[in-house]
């Protein structure tokens, strides 16, 4: 018995160890990613929330709204350059993501996502920008023109999550934790070194059949990802989508401003035909569009494509909304 109580204890100290182990492998990671790649943008308090954002060029407003797991680095990689001669170019870290901060009580709804991005919107004072949104993005753009009509003047939307998936996709079901204890208590522990061993796995999911570019980690800022709070934070979208009560697509009929939509015909992430379908039944006017070969990080893979796309987008909603009054909405 006292040697079962002696092992019982030995294990234990392990344990412990083991877990401060990884909590300080966690925090040292976290740490000199932050030192390496730093904010590159401002920061506006909108809800209780620190937003992080990066405003540049000048031209017709653009906004753009990353997916799960992600931030700005996924537009900035390449789309950014391409845009700013032209278009003043918005990018926000949504709430939680990225150098953006999220309330401890925060709902992560795309509802609540979209009122804190109608606030950003007002709070810059931008007029009707065309909102661009990739994949979670796209449905908290389309979120936005359903209920905040009055704040886009037209949607641009890659790779757009349009209704609740029936199935998860496999790198994203280690995000399926409904505990916000557990959430921490991995995050802290396994979930970043998991990560870092996951990491060709998830590229190749999230990316394929194109290629990961060898520097995502860094031009992308992909490493931002590997912080014990962006893994909480990835967790509380993902669970917050999938409990919403409301249907994404009850208000599509409703939208009254130019949709385009583009995806790549391979993405391994949304399926398209699933999504346009969804979407296209209630807004038959969307324009769809896709790129043959691509998958789903088109903002970075794809991105000239992305950029004419959006570019034509922004020349629509210019002529749509020159063609009405200004109090009008643009069809």
């Amino acid at each position: 018995m006292t040697v079962l109580v002696w092992a019982l204890g030995i294990a234990a100290v392990l344990f412990v160890l083991a877990m401060a182990g990884l909590a300080a492998f966690t925090a040292l990671t976290a740490r000199a990613i932050e030192k390496r790649l730093p904010p590159l943008g401002q920061f506006i308090e909108i809800d209780g929330a620190d937003l992080h954002y990066i405003d540049e060029g000048s031209g017709p407003v653009v906004v753009m709204i990353h997916g799960l797991a992600g931030q700005h680095g996924h537009f900035i990689y390449s789309l950014r350059d391409l845009l700013i001669k032209d278009h003043r170019v918005v990018i926000l870290d949504r709430p939680g993501c990225g150098y953006s901060t999220r309330p401890p009580n925060a709902s992560a709804t795309i509802a609540a996502q979209a009122q804190t991005i109608s606030r950003f919107i007002t709070a810059l004072d931008l007029t009707r920008p065309l909102i661009v949104g990739h994949s979670l993005g796209g449905a908290i753009a389309l979120s936005l023109a359903v209920n905040h009509p009055e704040q886009a003047a037209g949607l641009a939307l890659l790779a757009p999550l349009t209704h609740k998936p029936e199935h998860t996709p496999a790198i994203f079901r280690g995000l399926e934790i409904p505990s916000p204890f557990a959430r921490w208590l991995l995050a802290w522990t396994i979930a970043i070194p998991l990560s870092i061993r996951n990491r060709a796995v998830v590229l190749a999911a999230a990316f394929g059949p194109q290629s990961a570019p060898r520097d995502y980690a860094t031009r992308g800022r992909g490493m931002l990802n590997l912080r014990p709070r962006s893994f909480v934070n990835a967790c509380h979208d993902f669970m917050a989508v999938h409990q919403e009560q409301a249907d994404l697509t009850a208000g599509y009929s409703g939208i009254r401003v130019p949709v385009g939509v583009l995806y790549g015909a391979e993405d391994r992430i949304l399926n398209p035909a699933e999504h346009l379908k969804a979407l296209t039944a209630k807004l038959p006017v969307a324009d769809c569009e896709l790129i043959e070969g691509a998958g789903h990080m088109i903002p970075i893979s794809s991105a000239d494509r992305c950029a004419q796309f959006i570019a034509r987008m922004a020349q629509r909603v210019a002529i749509s909304g020159a063609s009405r009054p200004a109090t009008a909405l643009v069809v």
